[in-house]
């Protein structure tokens, strides 16, 4: 049995009044204008709905209404499952770009459960004007879906070509929804409606598992039921036989070459391309359909405020014509956007079936189609057979504390006279608050079990989702008047629907990074230097099949080819790929060379470590604060916490909690990608230390930020007794003066500012936490500053690019480091485009913006011509209301410019890179970068970060000059930011940079020498390894310092990955380099059990390979770094024995000998059976070594 929704019990004490009631009187009508303020929307669908069988479809204006209403009515109905949301494209009907394949999954299978209702019907779709005037295929309600159980029998290639056709995209690696993956009986598919990918294991054609696994590490997660898998399609056009027919016979007509023409080549192959839907009224079967139309013939069509609906429609019609006179370059390097319709010939004129259509086309088509069409808007139209329900909106304080202490007044008034009053609030902690201020105002009070009405002689208190809140006028007895707060009302903030927040399970093991290497890449290898990646081979060596890596070397002879290293699979820890220089020189084979280049870098590094080393010791000496466990309030306001925290952010927040509960000083780092959450974690910290009475300073980079951090901070401890203030360039002198002799005498508690913070004469009373956000912005000095605050202080340090630009960074455990890889719940990557200017596709990409009443950044990295450009936006877009920021203006004046652009007062932000630095808008969706070529790589990141925060889908358009050629460092740069467009980009964006700079300006000039010479990877090990030499000393425990040998072991032994059993080579890849770096019995059985989750039972030859790699592991305790076979000898040096083990080993193998100049044992490869059988090989021959080391070693 489902629990009962939150609200249900609210929502029928509501409906039960008369003025909802009486509806189910006019249900018959074909239109009805109904009036009503806004509060009144989710409980008139929930009437309606509790009155009628017929779905009923609600279109909403934006996509922001839609998403609340859901959120809402989901609570207020009886069955939360009985409501869906049919989102639209997050792209327009003509662009080559296609809309993600979660929307189309979402679209299709709200269609499917419309057609074939099944023992869940749908009684409520929402949507927006977008869905309801767009055309849309035919058929897609009747599309075929899959459905999988255990135990289904199902045809398995059969399954496989419906996934092709159903246009999911075969990979070696799930990654995202519309991917699958076969490795031998088990596919891993990413259904488009899913929160986790699914694993299905075969025995032929009968599907004995289904698990759920996470795509971060690709590990199953058992706890989460996954049956039964349902499959939608990826794409709203299946490239079906017809459609491939048709597509073939258009190709026929057109002229060679054009981009249309590829399009449709590969179309006729059954290849999807990006962008395809744009073809939909050329190639579908039958003419197009309105949403409308597909919807059950009984179906209730309400529109909620139809003067906003068609303002709307009509701005997407105008918009949709824009596009598609904007031709333009486009979509990740190269593609042309929009399909370019004008120019098309013969049967392509028929593109505009797919344009939208006006509201009054759809209104007429529905009724002709014999389906109702009602209105409800705040607005009266004055028509005499209008519909006006009779309630009110509902009392709104809006957080002034007369006015609450007021209506608390009002409310204690009411009830006693016999009414109802009932409070809805967010958060439970937030419910448990509001029941105790209502009890200090002696108002009686009672918090609310979910479903449960509200009680006659008390104030109900809710804890769920509502916007507004309501007054209805009740009638007979039965039904006495309601009031209804929420708790927007209240506070007077947007209370975001806080989802169940299902979450992956909470193990968070490593991330899946296949060491993915292409021909021609450089390598280094711990032992032999630098060299490049040739090809990977598989050799059968006496009997034994191997898989090698072929590396190339510099030549020993002048002239000569260069030399190749084959490296067996086994020993892959000692290879990175190498990050560092250039275009480094290739080391020579078994020359000093490298030797000596390692042994100058680790020389260096000894000295950055001996001085992170000193600050290491020195924090451990001071005697820092413990802080106590988390109090009431604070659960209390993280309950408050509007969204669903991702499973990365609540491990950090243990982290930092956990390091503030220590009496040693805290320093950590918490690198997450742009937008990630790391303010909240902040506000945790910062909330834990004031209730320990201790102060906090809260440091960014920019004042912006510092007003920005202000306001949340603010928001977030609203009715707790914090002390908040603010300290930079925009604080007014005498109020600078008065914080600064609070912060000393101790009556503020927290302080955000800028370095002004850091100035010498600021004293604190009793400092406990330094925030600082943003890291990589601060100077050296100011980091000085902050080191020598951090032997006494705890400090918490953010940054979104994860190679900070010191590499102090958290090597080796000074600093610890947590990440946050996990993108919040309903993000969506942003989608980029690259291209040369064009002011028709600025123009076109800012209405697109303004369509949905969002904001646009324009980024202009020159101040002096950045007003002309204003003023050219202003033209392309006469409606639009448009602002300058850069950081040479009047600081007032900036600051009054950004908080009027984050109130919504303009559309356009034309400003420098003012807007890098953690400026969070979330009503900022799209971002226009002029001459893009100009930007660092971290820069275009960084920037590309600040749209896309909010729910909506993020655009971000670069554009380069036309006409200057681009250099090709500008063109690298523009390509990887285009390619990287995942959510949580940053390593890779950060990698790249690295990689296209040279490692020189990131670390100071002495030491970028050294990392070009060794490589990022092993520069940073060598750093780690020096630090843990130092913290060991400086512990007092003693120190090893020898590296990690290389053990050698070639004996014939059948041991490899089957390419049968993993088949691309990355996987593969991954999988050796995961065995050789395991250093512990417990890590090789580890990596075993995931390869046997992700490929099932392993063969006999890859068990063979953990065996080898546990006798490594025993060889390197007793320091042999070489097992090998000659004639008929295994050899095992240096295996150093004194006399008595000599003596042991001589009685326990007579056969056996030992030199003692070389430390080598050699002995006879013993025999399977008697005298002329095969001498032992495979799994025996490694138990026969194992033993020997064993026994020989073995202490008595």
């Amino acid at each position: 049995m489902a629990p009962t929704p939150l609200l249900h019990g609210l929502a029928q004490a509501v409906c039960a009044d008369e003025t909802f009631a009486a509806l189910a009187a006019h249900l018959p009508a074909p239109r009805l204008a109904l009036t009503a303020p806004d509060a009144a929307r989710p409980f008139a669908v929930a009437a309606l709905a509790q009155q009628t069988d017929d779905p009923i479809l609600v279109v909403s204006a934006n996509g922001r209404e839609a998403d609340d209403l859901v959120i809402e009515l989901a609570e207020l109905l009886d069955d939360p499952e009985s409501v869906a949301l049919f989102p639209s494209w997050e792209t327009l009907p003509h662009e080559r770009l296609s809309p993600s394949a979660d929307t189309v999954g979402q679209r299709l299978a709200v269609l499917h459960r419309l057609a074939a209702p099944g023992d869940h019907p749908l009684r409520v779709v929402v949507t927006t004007v977008r869905s309801v005037v767009q055309p849309m295929a035919p058929g897609l309600g009747d599309l075929h879906a899959i459905t999988l159980h255990e135990g289904d029998e199902i045809d398995f290639d059969g399954l496989l070509a419906s996934l092709v056709e159903m246009a999911y995209e075969r990979v070696d690696l799930v990654g995202r929804r519309g991917e699958f993956a076969v490795r031998g009986g088990i596919l891993d598919v990413f259904p488009t409606t899913a929160d986790h990918g699914v694993r299905i294991e075969f025995f032929g054609d009968e599907i004995t598992d289904i698990r759920a696994f996470s795509v971060a590490d690709q590990r199953t997660h058992p706890e989460i039921d996954a049956s039964p898998v349902v499959i939608h399609a990826c794409r709203e056009l299946l490239l079906t036989a017809p459609v491939r027919a048709r597509a073939g016979r258009l190709l026929e007509s057109q002229d060679e070459g054009s981009d249309l023409t590829s399009m449709l080549a590969k179309l006729a192959e059954g290849i999807p391309v990006e962008g395809m839907e744009a073809l939909i009224p050329l190639l579908a079967d039958d003419d197009l359909e309105l949403l409308t139309e597909v919807i059950p013939d009984s179906s209730l069509v309400l529109l909620l405020d139809p003067e906003k609906i068609r303002t709307r429609a009509a701005d997407l019609a105008a918009t949709g014509k824009e596009f598609l006179d904007a031709a333009w370059t486009v979509a990740a390097m190269g593609g042309d956007a929009p399909v370019d319709v004008e120019n098309a010939v013969g049967p392509l004129r028929g593109f505009a079936a797919s344009a939208y259509r006006l509201i009054d086309d759809v209104e007429a088509a529905t009724l002709a189609s014999g389906r109702r069409w009602w209105t409800l808007s705040p607005l009266s139209s004055g028509e005499a057979d209008e519909v006006a329900l009779a309630v009110t909106a509902g009392p709104a304080p809006r957080g002034n504390d007369d006015e609450i202490v007021a209506l608390f007044a009002q409310l204690r008034a009411h009830v006693s006279d016999g009414g109802r009053a009932a409070i809805v609030v967010a958060g439970k902690g937030t419910a448990e608050r509001i029941d105790e201020r209502l009890g200090e105002a002696e108002v009686p009070s009672t918090v609310a079990a979910a479903g449960q009405p509200p009680v006659p002689d008390a104030v109900t208190i809710y804890h769920g989702t509502l916007r507004r809140g309501l007054v209805t006028s009740g009638s007979a007895a039965t039904t006495p008047p309601l009031v209804v707060v929420t708790e927007a009302d209240l506070t007077g903030t947007r209370v975001a629907g806080t989802r169940d927040g299902r979450r992956l399970g909470a193990k968070r093991r490593n991330q899946v990074d296949p060491l993915a290497l292409t021909a021609g890449d450089l390598v280094v290898h711990d032992q032999h230097g630098i060299g490049r990646f040739v090809e990977m081979i598989e050799r059968t060596v006496s009997g034994a099949r191997r898989e090698y890596l072929v590396i190339e070397y510099a030549a020993g002879k002048r002239g000569q080819p260069g030399d190749k290293l084959y490296v067996p699979m086994d020993s892959l820890d000692q290879l990175s790929r190498y990050v560092g220089g250039e275009a480094p020189s290739l080391s020579k084979l078994g020359g000093s060379d490298w030797q000596n280049t390692k042994r100058k870098a680790r020389k260096a590094v000894r000295e950055i470590a001996g001085e992170l080393v000193q600050l290491y010791a020195a924090r451990h000496a001071a005697p820092g604060h413990a802080f106590a466990a988390d109090s009431p309030w604070q659960r209390e306001m993280e309950d408050a916490f509007d969204f669903t925290e991702t499973q990365d952010q609540l491990t950090v927040i243990a982290e930092v909690k956990a390091d503030m509960e220590r009496a040693v000083p805290m320093d950590r780092v918490i690198v997450g990608d742009v937008g990630y959450g790391k303010t909240e974690i902040a506000v945790r910290a910062a909330f834990k230390a004031v209730q320990d009475g201790k102060q906090v300073a809260v440091l960014v980079p920019t004042t912006i930020l510092a007003q920005q951090h202000l306001q949340t901070f603010t928001e977030r401890m609203a009715g707790f007794p914090v002390t908040i203030r603010g300290l930079s360039r925009f604080t007014d002198p005498a109020q600078a003066r008065e914080t600064i002799e609070q912060m000393a005498d101790g009556t503020v508690d927290i302080v955000i500012g800028t370095h002004r913070l850091l100035q010498t004469g600021v004293r604190w009373k009793d400092l406990g936490l330094v925030i600082v956000d943003e890291e990589q912005r601060f100077g050296v000095e100011h980091k000085e500053h902050i080191k020598s605050l951090r032997t006494h202080v705890d400090v918490l340090t953010m940054s979104a690019t994860p190679i900070p630009r010191t590499l102090e960074m958290s090597m080796a455990g000074i600093r610890e480091m947590s990440t946050i890889l996990t993108p919040p719940e309903e993000r969506h990557p942003v989608l980029t485009y690259v291209g040369a200017y064009s002011s028709k596709q600025v123009a076109a990409a800012i209405r697109r913006e303004l369509l949905r009443d969002g904001q646009v950044f324009y980024v202009h990295n020159r101040v002096s011509s950045i007003d002309k450009t204003a003023r050219e936006i202003a033209e392309m877009v006469p409606e639009a209301r448009v602002a300058v920021a850069h950081g040479q203006m009047n600081e007032d004046r900036l600051e009054s410019t950004v908080t009027a652009f984050w109130n919504r007062e303009y559309d356009i932000l034309v400003c420098t890179t003012i807007i890098e630095t953690g400026l969070d808008i979330a009503n900022a969706n799209t971002l226009i970068v002029d001459r893009a070529e100009h930007f660092g790589l971290s820069q275009l990141h960084q920037l590309r970060g600040r749209v896309g925060r909010s729910r909506e889908r993020g655009y971000a358009y670069l554009f380069y000059s036309p006409d200057r050629p681009l250099t090709e460092t500008a063109y690298d740069r523009l390509a990887t930011i285009a390619q990287n467009n995942e959510l949580g980009a940053g390593m890779a964006v950060a990698l790249k940079d690295l990689e296209l700079r040279g490692a020189g300006n990131v670390l100071g000039a002495e030491q970028s020498g050294h990392v070009a010479g060794v490589g990022f990877d092993l520069y940073v090990r060598l750093v780690g390894e020096a630090v843990q030499a130092y913290r060991a000393a400086a512990d007092g425990e003693t120190v090893t310092a020898q590296e990690p040998t290389e053990v050698r072991i070639d004996l014939p032994v059948d041991a490899h990955i089957p390419v049968d059993y993993v088949d691309a080579d990355r996987l593969r890849l991954e999988a050796y380099r995961k065995l050789a770096a395991a250093s512990s019995d417990d890590e090789v059985a580890s990596v075993i059990a995931e390869i046997t989750d992700r490929y099932g039972e392993p063969p006999t030859q890859t068990q063979r390979l953990a065996a080898i790699a546990r006798l490594r592991l025993r060889a390197r305790e007793h320091g042999v770094t070489e097992i090998g076979v000659t004639g008929s000898q295994v050899r095992i040096s240096p295996f150093t024995l004194p006399d008595s083990l000599q003596v042991r080993l001589k009685r326990l193998y007579p056969s056996a000998t030992y030199r003692p100049t070389t430390s080598t044992v050699a002995v006879p490869i013993p025999k399977a059976g008697g005298v002329g059988s095969a001498p032992l090989r495979d799994d025996e021959l490694i138990d026969y070594i194992t033993t020997l080391l064993d026994q020989v070693t073995r202490k008595v």
